[in-house]
């Protein structure tokens, strides 16, 4: 789904607070040049007695410590920005700054108050940025410096420097230093909280968007002027690329993309109840079913819904095979009954000494489609229950013969031929041949019904060969042939041509092809007419 460049709120702010430990880094740096360039410019500026310069106990010690804190600090400033190595950058900015400071008030006993006050802000900041152990060190370290520098001094030439002074500075270290290591701690734990809470919603954002993204509903975004804000792949698939990025500064128009859908959101807009029609967008996209609804209460932003028909065509397509099953499953055990009657009275006649030898062949036609009838049946229910196939080892060549030869006799097929073509060599299948003759008549059936041209009479072949291993078995006519926008719909449940069909006889064959592992497509004929090709196991294959 498009969207703009501007990063999430939650993110920019993770981002913003995962630089902090380099902003407070740098912040230090810049504080501790400062630091160096204040000792610098005071002692060698005409304001140096301002810095008590003119009674120093070390000039040299002063001048030396000065220009090394010097560079040291710009060295920090330009490499010491690295939150990588923060503890050891830290450590040795810490370790340098209480000794700079004690070096200093040492050789400038007169500065050693305004030294003291610039050390507690480093103290302050290097305790903050370290673990708890390494801060209360730095603290107790610059407090052992303070104190250890007024025992020098005490025992030296200056033992005028108050003791409470000193007291209260390395107080104020310790407390400070402890009081910067606990708001440390908080900051890091809120900066790791913030850092959690930031991934999660970036990741619940790229979640939603490759849900919303991945759809196969189509979702369209559209603001007042009707202007395509965001669009997700479903809908760019059906409105076509002008949507594929919606979000420029200008956008693109609905009224551009898709006339009659503008025109439909808009009569929603305006409080029109909801068009229940299907809409077709172009003619080689597929229906499709438009649902509106406001982005947010108020919000001149509406949300378009774009539902494929088909998907709704085919769930009630399905709940109609299933109940067409239920009831199917009914009629044929209905039809049972009855059948076996007709069946027991056959033979009873067939008892009878009264009838000559054309009528006990009747009887006997009648007798053989009675149980082939009930064969159909007990297949149906079995469909229906998902029973699964008995498959036997066949002699394809034979069966079609015969399958032919009991055609021809039982079906008044006048004019029209029908033949089997069969090979010298024996092709055998692994098929339920109850299934294969249910299958075999529906297809010539079709043929005999279809296949003709205009004023002639039909020729349809059973064709049986052999291919990769695999038994075929081709039905072959000389019709007109199915153009390739109903071939490609040949098989699915309640489609015909006919007004007098039901569009089930094609799908019940292919599914009894299914129960077989063996396979029904129809194969294009480039001279003309059809062929449905039935493709099934070899006598080898382990039904699994």
């Amino acid at each position: 789904m498009s969207t703009g460049p501007a990063k999430p709120p939650a993110l920019a702010l993770a981002l913003a607070l995962a630089s902090a430990p380099r902003r407070e880094l740098y912040s230090l740096a810049l504080y501790r040049v400062l630091e160096a360039g204040i000792l610098a410019g005071l002692l060698f500026s005409p304001l140096s007695d301002m810095l008590g310069a003119s009674g120093n106990q070390s000039p040299m010690l002063a001048t030396w410590v000065t220009v090394f804190y010097l560079v040291f600090s710009l060295a920090m400033l330009i490499l010491g920005r690295n939150e990588q190595h923060l503890l050891p950058i830290v450590m040795i900015g810490a370790c340098a700054d209480i000794a700079v400071a004690s070096l200093i008030t040492y050789a400038l006993p007169e500065a050693a108050p305004g030294v003291a006050m610039l050390l507690l802000f480093n103290v302050a900041a290097a305790c903050s940025l370290l673990p708890l152990r390494w801060g209360i060190g730095v603290a107790v370290a610059a407090t052992v410096a303070h104190f250890a520098e007024y025992l020098v001094a005490l025992l030296g030439t200056n033992p005028d420097r108050p003791l409470a002074e000193v007291v209260m500075f390395c107080i104020s270290y310790l407390a400070v230093g402890l009081l910067a290591v606990q708001i440390g701690l908080r900051a890091r734990r809120s900066q790791q909280l913030a850092d959690d809470r930031g991934l999660e919603v970036a990741n619940l954002v790229e979640v939603n968007e490759l849900i919303i993204r991945r759809m196969r509903t189509g979702v369209l975004v559209v603001d007042l002027e009707g202007r395509i804000r965001l669009a997700n792949e479903a809908a760019t698939g059906l409105l076509g690329s002008a949507t594929e990025h919606p979000d420029s500064d200008t956008g693109t128009l609905l009224q551009n993309v898709a006339p009659e859908l503008a025109r439909r959101l808009q009569r929603w807009r305006n409080g029109w109840q909801n068009e229940e029609a299907p809409l077709a967008l172009a003619p080689d996209q597929p229906d499709i079913q438009p649902r509106f609804a406001r982005l947010l209460a108020g919000s001149e932003l509406s949300l378009v819904f774009l539902d494929d028909a088909t998907v709704v065509s085919r769930r009630a397509e399905s709940l109609t095979l299933a109940a067409l099953g239920r009831f199917s499953a009914s009629l044929a055990h209905e039809i049972r009954n009855p059948l076996a009657a007709i069946n027991y009275a056959v033979q009873l006649l067939e008892e009878s000494r009264e009838f000559n030898a054309s009528d006990r062949h009747l009887l006997g036609i009648i007798h053989q489609q009675c149980q082939r009838t009930n064969g159909i049946v007990e297949s149906v229910l079995g469909l229906a229950r998902r029973e699964r196939a008995i498959p036997e080892h066949t002699d394809l060549n034979a069966f079609a013969q015969d399958f032919v030869y009991e055609y021809q006799q039982s079906m008044s097929i006048e004019t029209d031929s029908l033949e089997a073509v069969t090979g010298n060599r024996p092709v055998s299948a692994l098929v339920d041949p109850r299934h294969l003759h249910q299958v075999l008549t529906v297809l010539v059936h079709n043929a005999l019904n279809y296949g003709r041209m205009p004023g002639e009479p039909a020729r349809i072949r059973l064709r049986v060969f052999q291919l990769d291993q695999r038994a075929m078995i081709d039905v072959l006519d000389r019709g007109p042939g199915i153009p390739a926008a109903v071939a490609a719909q040949l098989f699915r449940p309640f489609f015909t041509t006919s007004e007098h069909g039901t569009g089930l006889g094609l799908y019940i064959a292919r599914e009894l092809c299914r129960a077989n592992q063996a396979t029904l497509e129809h194969v294009a004929v480039p001279g003309g007419g059809s062929c449905f090709r039935i493709s099934m196991p070899g006598p080898n294959t382990l039904l699994s």
